[in-house]
């Protein structure tokens, strides 16, 4: 497992298993309207691949390489996600609230940027 935290500004490659557009496997109302996937190689606190959230592109895509810009840590939750953008993008922490509510409004969470 790796400090999110420490992983900030630091360039990664998602693999989009959750491409804009589409909904959640198991809960069909959840739907993305941002790309969604996980890092591979790095392990979340949870066992699986590092999770992580695409800002900033406008269509859907299978995998996308960007700066991590924010950590969403859940404080009700083992897991933690990465937001990802493209390296020129940068949002504020309230912009970054708004695009992920979709999911993050079932948890406790804070940003960190």
């Amino acid at each position: 497992m790796i400090d999110g935290t420490a992983m900030l500004g630091k360039l990664v490659k998602v693999t989009v298993d959750r491409p804009m557009g589409s909904f959640h496997p198991k809960h069909q109302n959840l739907y993305y309207p941002v790309n969604y996937g996980y890092i591979e190689g790095i392990l979340a606190p949870d066992g699986e691949e590092q999770d992580a959230y695409i800002l900033g592109v406008d269509q859907p895509v299978k995998e996308f390489t960007g700066r991590i810009i924010g950590i969403v840590h859940r404080l009700d939750d083992i897991e933690e996600k990465w937001v990802v953008a493209p390296e020129k993008l940068s949002f504020t922490r309230e912009q970054i609230q708004e695009q992920i509510y979709f999911q993050e409004q079932y948890f406790q969470s804070e940003i960190i940027v």
